[in-house]
């Protein structure tokens, strides 16, 4: 698994920026000035978009917050599974709870004439 780098600098040098002119709440200015950022992280193919803000710079900076996060997740390593088995006083104690439910199950089954003794 190839790890990525965090750091601002390289992450400048691999990401291609984007401004466009964002929609919703904000006001004139933010209808019409390019304030909106996406990131393209090249490497990974990873978009984050960033529109909350009415300034640029912000929203730069809130894009590539959200890439580093997304750039740990990656980094993290799964733990390889350790397969394990049961121990033997587990598969007793799994054994008995069975046997007494089975009973319980027969002695609700309903008794039919033949096995009644007079």
């Amino acid at each position: 698994m190839k790890k990525y780098s965090i750091d601002l600098t390289n992450l400048r040098k691999e990401v291609r920026i984007d401004y466009f002119k964002s929609s919703g709440p904000g006001g004139q200015h933010k209808n019409k000035t390019m304030s909106c950022v996406r990131l393209f992280h090249k490497p990974t193919g990873i978009r984050v978009v960033a529109t909350e803000s009415r300034s640029q710079i912000r929203n730069r900076a809130l894009a590539f917050k959200r890439l580093q996060v997304k750039l740990m997740e990656l980094n993290i390593e799964e733990k390889e599974r350790i397969p394990t088995s049961k121990p033997r006083y587990a598969k007793e104690r799994i054994l008995q709870n069975k046997k007494k439910r089975s009973q319980k199950k027969q002695l609700r089954k309903e008794i039919s004439s033949s096995e009644i003794e007079f």
